[in-house]
């Protein structure tokens, strides 16, 4: 009776607290923000900030004792070695994207709630956000997967219209939204195909299940691999699917416009690898190309696009840099795609990209939110002569702008570059390569004639542009915002290996 018992396997799983505190940790202090917020008078709600950006750093602290990247847990108990929660490698390295842009942003927020957003709810919205994001690197199954990028997603409709009576902030909510519920329709379809063809949502159970998949389910399995496909690139801005990017953008409060370019192109960046590389690789045949088009595509629209706005400097800059960020994301494109046709891990190109873009982004936005002070409009002519007035901001905001395109002294936007550009080539992707490179140049000239902008001789009125107002003094949570990500450049760019050995060892 004794052995019959223990031959029959355990339903309980165990969970290991220690591999899932990352993400638990920033919803747990999340609802104490939401908590406190209750009793706590209006003069002390910028305690709130505090608690969120010692929350955040908590959360990044969890990750050193994961570093060696072998933890998983709730694991099936048949036997399987399927699990739905994996600390690996690549899992750590995008959680510490996400949570380091969290707390940038968190940083660079400080400032706005004190008048401009409700203290409570934004802190509460963005650790939620941050907490779903940073769940989705480590989820090993469909199932927790679309529940992770819903967690990361719906606070962000809220944090873009947070803004209450502001029009722009609202619409931009909902196209946000309807874009984003969509995109979710889209996957829970695609899901829903897969699972139908495999009889599973762990990834590497649907990885071989698909390598068999029996003749009157192909069909079925392969439109649920395009369908997914669809819903992720809605969420990674790729074209066709970017139309919600600048106005959300342009609409949201800075800081968070800021979190959307770099941990929300995060978390589609991050479902789209794990669904292709882990789960569909018997299918590269079809999203491999499909990536490959999408990735052209969208570089050279977003590129083309962000040229345009550059033509007059009416354009708002915030508007430039959401079309920048779509260009950003077919480079980001290129090495999952090019995964498809290579053994070799191309994947650590991609992290490698996304480190260095949320790094220097963020930076550009943080200087972009110290301009709003003094010109709420933020046209790219308000950047002219910003030396004159705030000499280390314009040095920082010139060294971000070459970073993004690729130049000296920011060498590890060229390293970055450099990186995804070998990835095409390796896998035989020549085409792809050359457009690339002419979609570098492109950039080129609109991130230097702002960057040329920030040092020429100011004057009263530029193309429409208004008086300089009286200088305000620069708000301590900025500034910190600022010298972080600038230092963050300068020394990543002093050495490049640092990131590039860090993403090289985000295998599978």
């Amino acid at each position: 009776m004794t052995m019959a018992a223990d031959s029959v396997p355990s339903l309980v799983q165990s969970v290991d607290w220690l591999t899932i505190a990352p993400p638990t940790i920033t919803a747990v202090v999340g609802l104490v923000v939401l908590v406190v917020d209750l009793f706590v008078e209006e003069r002390r709600k910028p305690l709130l900030g505090a608690l969120a950006v010692a929350g955040l750093i908590a959360a990044m602290a969890t990750l050193l004792p994961l570093r060696k990247g072998d933890r998983s847990t709730f694991c099936l108990t048949d036997g399987t070695e399927a699990c739905s929660y994996t600390a690996d490698h690549f899992t750590l390295a995008i959680q510490f994207l996400v949570l380091g842009g969290a707390l940038l942003t968190a940083v660079l927020s400080l400032t706005y709630t004190r008048k401009d957003l409700p203290a409570g709810e934004f802190w509460f919205l963005l650790l939620s956000s941050a907490a779903g994001a940073a769940l989705l690197p480590a989820s090993r199954d469909l199932a927790t997967l679309v529940v992770a990028l819903e967690v990361a997603s719906l606070p962000a409709f809220a944090l873009v219209g947070l803004r209450r009576g502001d029009r722009l902030s609202s619409e931009a909510a909902l196209k946000f939204f309807l874009s984003s519920v969509t995109a979710t329709a889209v996957t829970l379809l695609g899901v829903s195909f897969v699972y139908a063809a495999t009889g599973t949502l762990h990834l590497t159970q649907v990885a071989a299940g698909l390598e068999n998949v029996p003749g009157q389910l192909d069909t079925l399995a392969k439109a649920g691999v395009a369908l997914t496909l669809v819903g992720f690139a809605f969420k990674t801005a790729a074209v066709p699917f970017h139309f919600w990017v600048p106005d959300t953008y342009v609409g949201a409060p800075l800081p968070v416009a800021g979190y959307l370019s770099v941990v929300g192109k995060a978390v589609g960046f991050t479902g789209l690898i794990l669904v292709t590389v882990i789960a569909f690789p018997a299918y590269a045949d079809i999203w491999g190309p499909a990536l490959a088009v999408l990735a052209a595509l969208t570089m050279t629209a977003g590129n083309v696009a962000a040229l345009r706005q550059s033509a007059t400097r009416a354009w708002s800059a915030v508007r430039l840099l959401a079309w920048s960020s779509v260009g950003q994301a077919g480079y980001l494109l290129v090495p999952i795609a090019a995964a498809a046709y290579s053994s070799d891990d191309q994947i650590g190109a991609t992290v490698a990209y996304a480190l260095m873009y949320a790094v220097v982004n963020l930076g550009a936005f943080s200087v972009a939110a110290l301009v709003a002070r003094n010109h709420p409009q933020n046209r790219i002519a308000d950047y002219r002569g910003l030396y004159a007035a705030r000499p280390a901001a314009a040095l920082a905001m010139g060294f971000f702008l070459l970073c993004l395109a690729g130049l000296p002294p920011g060498i590890i936007g060229l390293f970055a570059k450099v990186t995804v550009f070998s990835s095409a080539v390796d896998a035989g992707l020549g085409w792809l390569a050359v457009v690339m490179g002419v979609n570098v140049v492109i950039a080129l000239y609109y991130y230097l004639q702002w960057t040329a902008l920030l040092f020429r001789a100011p004057h009263g009125a530029v193309s429409g542009a208004e008086v300089e107002p009286v200088r305000r003094r620069t708000p301590a949570p900025v500034t910190v915002a600022i010298a972080l990500t600038a230092v963050g450049g300068v020394v990543l760019s002093g050495y490049p290996q640092l990131v590039l050995r860090f993403a090289a060892d985000t295998l599978f």
